[in-house]
């Protein structure tokens, strides 16, 4: 199937950056966050599907002279890991995910084959996300969130002193995961989203993985499955 992507506009949040890439045939927010100063780098939920997104990618981080320092995977169903060979084998950077998930990354054969993907085989994490263990990452820290729900291991990811988080396909602008996939589950999904990321601060940006950005304010008020 043919599609087209394209690049949003960056998000200046304090000192890191934000470049949000539309992948693949299910319209995923790849993620690229860095820092202006130390030029270091990660990318979240790499979903480059062929040579031309994982090119648009490559392109983009030699332009700006940026380090990867790590990959990360919020969860890992297909939309969000078919870029994780790719991202490993030009960059090396540090990959993580949650080791509740490791099952899906041994089922991506599967997965691909449901969905009619040809895809490139994912690489093991390196490291595993883990709540209340947080990532060092240019003079900021990363913290884990563990969500479980839409996957058994998804983990979004707090940016406290930037005012963001990542939520994978936990939280959406006015919606939220599925949870008919592996090993989801509505009442799980539902407890982390108002006992974990209903906790911060309402005026926290999030940046979900697929549509439109929020803020965690307007999720507590509006989202009507929640509400």
């Amino acid at each position: 199937m043919r599609h087209s992507s394209h690049i949003n506009k960056g998000y200046l949040v304090r000192m890191l950056k934000i470049e949000t890439f539309i992948f693949n045939v299910f319209s995923e927010n790849t993620y690229l966050v860095w820092d202006d100063i130390t030029r270091e780098a990660l990318i979240i939920d790499p979903g480059c599907r062929d040579d031309q997104e994982g090119n648009e990618i490559s392109l983009f981080i030699s332009s700006n002279s940026l380090k990867l320092i790590y990959l990360l995977n919020t969860h890992c169903h297909i939309d969000h890991i078919l870029g994780n060979a790719f991202i490993k084998e030009t960059c090396n950077p540090k990959f993580l995910a949650g080791e509740e998930d490791l099952f899906l990354l041994e089922l991506m054969t599967h997965q691909a084959e449901r969905f009619g993907i040809e895809m490139k085989k994912s690489p093991l994490p390196d490291s595993f996300l883990k709540e209340g263990e947080n990532l060092k990452f240019a003079g900021q820290e990363i913290e884990p969130i563990f969500t479980p729900g839409h996957s058994p291991g998804g983990y979004c990811l707090y940016f406290r002193q930037s005012g963001f988080c990542i939520t994978g396909d936990v939280l959406f602008n006015e919606g939220i995961g599925r949870t008919d996939l592996w090993g989801g589950d509505y009442d799980t999904l539902i407890n982390s989203i108002v006992k974990k990321l209903f906790f911060l601060p309402d005026e926290t940006v999030i940046y979900a993985g697929h549509g439109s950005n929020s803020t965690i304010g307007h999720e507590k008020k509006d989202n009507p499955f929640i509400n």
